[in-house]
């Protein structure tokens, strides 16, 4: 193996895990908006590390071209794409979570 390659396998590992963040993010945050703040920082940077992973892999050529592209286009994207949605949210007067606000479990309808 060489050293390339080891940076590529550390770079989509290293996106796999902020992926994976992301997904636990979505799944245990309580809002809108703090699953907005997992999806857009962990996520994002996830995809970067692993598109970048897989660029040094492709090696020269236009589907580096086209993936380094792709990775720039989801830097931009996807914190705008959150950033329009946590917007959106807040001039429907959709209220954030707080430590005052009651969290019932599932199948409590009392």
């Amino acid at each position: 193996m060489s050293p390339l390659d080891i940076i590529a396998v550390v770079l989509i590992l290293a996106g796999t895990f902020f992926g994976i963040v992301a997904t636990i993010g979505v799944i245990r945050l309580p809002d809108l908006y703090t699953r907005a703040h997992a999806t857009s920082k962990s996520d994002t940077l996830g995809i970067v590390l692993t598109l970048s992973g897989v660029a040094l892999v492709f090696g020269t050529g236009v589907t580096t071209a086209k993936t380094v592209l792709l990775a720039i286009f989801v830097f931009i994207t996807n914190p705008t794409a959150a950033h329009a949605i946590t917007r959106a949210a807040y001039d429907q007067n959709i209220a954030p979570w707080t430590t005052d606000t009651e969290i019932k479990p599932e199948g409590d309808d009392q």
